[in-house]
């Protein structure tokens, strides 16, 4: 019985101890990886596109606001 119960306890920790490496491993791995992308943005930006032709809403007109709130009413 004594056999079998250290059988299994070795069998445990050896898959614990798998499994706790791959998470560490990978959690470094994702941590140094996200270094890189940084520092692959700042060499390599990307270009923002210039926000050409936005309407810019006014305070007093609210028409646009109050029918799409009845449309969404009566939509049921």
């Amino acid at each position: 019985m004594n056999e079998l119960l250290l059988e299994g306890l070795s069998a445990m920790l050896i898959g614990m101890g798998t499994v706790l490496s791959f998470l560490c491993l990978m959690i470094i791995s994702m941590f140094v990886m996200s270094k890189v992308v940084i520092k692959l943005n700042e060499i390599f930006p990307e270009a923002v596109p210039a926000a050409a032709n936005v309407k810019k809403a006014s305070s007093g007109d609210d028409s646009e606001i109050a029918a799409a709130v009845v449309a969404a009413m009566f939509r049921r």
